[in-house]
């Protein structure tokens, strides 16, 4: 297996939105949940997005991932556009170069470990690669769990198996939209690191939605949104700098 040179890697832009916009309903009751944002992911990099609730932070994640439209703007993972394609090629673009983990899991309760990491290559009929399968479920220490069914793992372990499907098919980007918030500390802190040894030891891109300081200082930068805009970047953030910076956004809120 080869490997993109780090240099390399951290120039190339995994997904893009630029001048994004999104607005629900009209008139009075318009709503403007992003607000001409743009912004890059760059490859094999982890960037957390955070902000006060209706920041537009799940929403900016949800759009770049094809999960939801945009108003207008536009959104490119990798060298294709998505506001150009049809309801299958997106299906199909999802399926072939995103992987998402989720808050609640979002495991089949009837299947294995092993079978709920495999499903989406199962369902597009594509078999794992078994060697990059193998490294996957040792780096996310289930290599012993891969016959248990989900009601006999534990929380954390279950968010594991969530990791380890979203890795599987290599995706060329990763989402998570508070990939930790339904796990105690210590279950979240193994998940956040097997997702910063997923950008270092393997290349993968990450992008994660989170309201916690301690989690994006796993992230090599944090952007920060308010009011559907990015008002600020950190890089290499410690969860000290990403408090104090939401602790301005807050008084800011009380204040105007």
């Amino acid at each position: 297996m080869t490997t993109t040179p780090l240099a390399e890697r951290t120039t190339t832009v995994a997904a893009r939105a630029t001048e994004l916009s999104k607005v629900y309903g009209q008139g009075e009751t318009q709503v403007v949940a992003l607000d001409r944002v743009s912004v890059d992911f760059r490859q094999a990099e982890f960037t957390a997005i955070m902000g006060p609730s209706g920041s537009g932070k799940s929403t900016l994640m949800h759009c770049v991932a094809g999960l939801d439209s945009f108003s207008s703007g536009s959104v490119r993972i990798g060298e294709t556009e998505l506001g150009s394609l049809k309801d299958k090629q997106l299906t199909k673009l999802r399926r072939d170069k995103i992987g998402f983990i989720f808050q609640a899991f979002n495991l089949l309760p009837t299947l294995t470990a092993l079978e709920n990491i495999t499903l989406p290559m199962d369902i597009a009929g594509r078999k794992p690669d078994k060697d990059w399968l193998h490294k996957v479920i040792e780096m996310v220490g289930l290599a012993d769990r891969l016959s248990h069914r989900p009601s006999e793992l534990s929380g954390g372990q279950q968010q594991r198996v969530a990791v380890a499907r979203a890795l599987a098919s290599r995706p060329d980007i990763i989402f998570g939209d508070e990939p930790t918030g339904n796990l105690d500390s210590r279950s979240g802190a193994e998940v956040l690191g097997f997702l910063r040894n997923s950008v270092r030891e393997l290349g993968q891109t990450v992008v994660m939605v989170t309201h916690d300081p301690v989690a994006a200082a796993y992230a090599d930068r944090v952007i920060f949104l308010a009011d559907g805009r990015v008002v600020d970047e950190v890089h290499a953030p410690t969860a000290d700098a990403v408090l104090d910076r939401m602790k301005r956004f807050d008084a800011k809120g009380r204040t105007s």
